[in-house]
């Protein structure tokens, strides 16, 4: 068992993404914060029913997967979403992935063959896995998994078969006391590692935390009152009790750092000549609206010729049913071209590619 003086505290630290760090960070962490982890959504299925699970409708409960924001239809969507953002690595996550566990043994030796031994690739797990399970998974490849327990038993077995095993739980305000119980039990195993999340509101979870007498942090965050308060409460009890590397990862790491990351590494392989990459990772574009499918060819043919546009900078989007060009060459023509409607779009690099702003050019 890890032991630490109680007159040797150890430090707590802020880390460049502003989380707080307790000893050393796990590989899947660090990687995940540089958005270079392919977040691979195996299953939506899970038996654990958290009250405080925010997993979306289109996703819980469904047998669905996920690379990133692309449906998986075959091997290839993930191995092809994998090199668009150049990923040094992979989480498998749902749901539990270990319901579908031949899918997921498929995938992780899919992923080492494709990328190599390097490519790290750590996996959440609801439930507990047998000596057997832990064994296929390590011979598979599996580099990391990170229990969603409130128990040792799991992520002990998983230490006895060689893997690198930890825990992932939400710092519950008013779960302080059950918190550092767990964490005197899992410095008492040697656990690898403790991820401690910010609990925070979304729309399926919203009801249930709010019945639980949970509070909204702010107007400019979903986070849960309270939550912050209660990791820094239990980092600081650790740090002079334990011997154990906790990293607590507030909400806004997610968006503000991790999701910023990765989409910026995917922009710069899925940009066009036409689009302009934003400081956040997003794709500006300027567009012609609301054309019929019939004269998409012809519109843009005559502004080829008519305006002088490279062929480069002006292509058609037939699923919008829309004409893209670069955003300067969109604002020129809003003027010149008053029968048609243009507008400039910023959207997501993206397999979905989600529209966030659009601002009508013509009047």
């Amino acid at each position: 068992m890890r032991s630490i003086k109680k007159n040797n505290r150890r430090k707590i630290v802020r880390t460049p993404a502003n989380s707080l760090l307790l000893g050393e960070m796990p590989r899947g962490c660090k990687l995940c914060i540089r958005g270079t982890k392919l977040v691979l959504f195996l299953t939506g299925l899970c038996a654990q029913a958290c009250y405080y699970c925010p997993l979306s409708e289109k996703r819980r409960g469904r047998d669905v997967v996920y690379a990133n924001e692309r449906p998986v239809k075959s091997t290839q969507d993930i191995v092809e979403e994998a090199k668009l953002m150049d990923a040094l690595g992979t989480g498998i996550t749902g749901g539990d992935p270990s319901l579908r566990f031949r899918r997921t043994l498929r995938y992780i030796r899919l992923l080492k063959r494709k990328f190599g031994r390097r490519h790290h690739i750590h996996m959440y797990c609801g439930g507990e896995l047998s000596r057997e399970q832990l064994r296929k998974l390590k011979q598979a490849g599996l580099d990391e998994v990170r229990f969603h327990t409130w128990s040792v038993n799991p992520v002990e077995r998983a230490l006895r078969a060689g893997l690198q095993a930890g825990v992932e739980i939400p710092a519950i305000p008013n779960g302080y006391t059950r918190i550092i119980s767990l964490f005197r039990d899992l410095n008492r195993i040697n656990c690898s590692f403790i991820n401690l999340n910010e609990l925070e509101f979304s729309d399926t979870n919203l009801s249930q935390l709010k019945a639980h007498g949970f509070e909204i942090k702010s107007d400019e965050s979903m986070a849960v009152k309270g939550s912050e308060e209660t990791a820094v409460r239990a980092l600081k009890w650790a740090a002079a009790n334990t011997a154990l590397n906790i990293h607590y990862c507030p909400s806004a790491l997610k968006d503000a750092v991790q999701l910023r990351n990765r989409l910026k590494r995917r922009a710069k392989n899925v940009v066009s000549p036409h689009e302009v990459i934003t400081e956040e990772g997003l794709l500006v574009k300027g567009v012609v609206q609301d054309l019929p499918p019939e004269k998409l060819v012809l519109v843009r043919r005559r502004l080829m010729l008519k305006h002088g546009i490279p062929a480069e900078f002006i292509v058609i989007d037939r699923q919008k049913r829309r004409i893209e060009l670069h955003w300067f060459v969109a604002e020129k023509l809003a003027k010149l071209e008053p029968e048609l409607k243009f507008a400039l779009v910023e959207e997501y690099p993206t397999y979905d590619r989600l529209e966030t702003t659009l601002i009508p050019l013509s009047r």
